[in-house]
């Protein structure tokens, strides 16, 4: 008993120093530490640590770093988009947040809709977190081909505010939420999509004036 508490301390003593170069807000899985234990060790130390508050369960084998915030009472809901991220990574999916999601993301729509949802290349399932209800849609190649990063994400909330809502104020905004590399993928990612979104994509690569 002794040597085993002994082995779990030096376990626990690893994962912790790995887990606060984690920012707040940051998900991880239990699989981050196979290179420092076994699973049935890992499993039980991060059950030991959220346990004692360090971290927090989020569902079996997803844990995070909670965000805190005393001018609301203390800890914050967990980061979904970042927790959708790390079960992606977990499973090897590629996914793309959608529709209102997306739009929300970006900070052009405020509203948080009740369903969140992604597309993805994995099986369609809906996935409990933190309270919260993730619903991964499986999709076609086509719809995933400007990928999980911030193309992405404007290729999809442009679909959600639809042609008649896109301005030179929108425009000017998705264009300075994109690197220079985000904007050039964006326009590959679309060529071959909806024609309006094209179009919007290519404006969004000009340059700004």
């Amino acid at each position: 008993m002794k040597n085993g508490a002994k082995a779990r301390q030096g376990y626990q003593k690893q994962m912790m120093a790995r887990i606060r170069r984690y920012k707040p807000g940051r998900a991880f899985t239990a699989k981050d530490f196979l290179d420092i234990a076994s699973r049935g060790m890992v499993d039980v130390t991060l059950a030991a640590m959220a346990r004692e508050g360090g971290i927090r369960r989020l569902r079996r084998g997803l844990y995070d770093v909670p965000k805190t915030n005393a001018a609301l009472g203390g800890v914050l809901s967990p980061d979904i988009h970042e927790a959708a991220r790390t079960l992606a990574r977990r499973y090897r999916w590629k996914i793309v947040p959608e529709g209102a999601w997306a739009a929300n993301l970006l900070g052009i729509s405020t509203q948080v809709p009740a369903r969140i949802a992604y597309l993805s290349d994995g099986p369609a399932v809906k996935i409990q977190v933190g309270g919260r209800s993730i619903r991964f849609k499986h999709a076609r190649p086509q719809a995933l081909a400007s990928g999980g990063g911030a193309p992405g994400l404007v290729v999809q909330a442009l679909r959600y505010v639809g042609k008649e809502a896109v301005n030179r104020r929108l425009i000017s905004r998705l264009r300075t939420s994109l690197t220079a590399a985000d904007r050039k993928k964006l326009v590959r990612a679309s060529r071959f999509g909806v024609d309006w979104i094209y179009e919007v994509a290519k404006k969004i690569a000009e340059p700004s004036v």
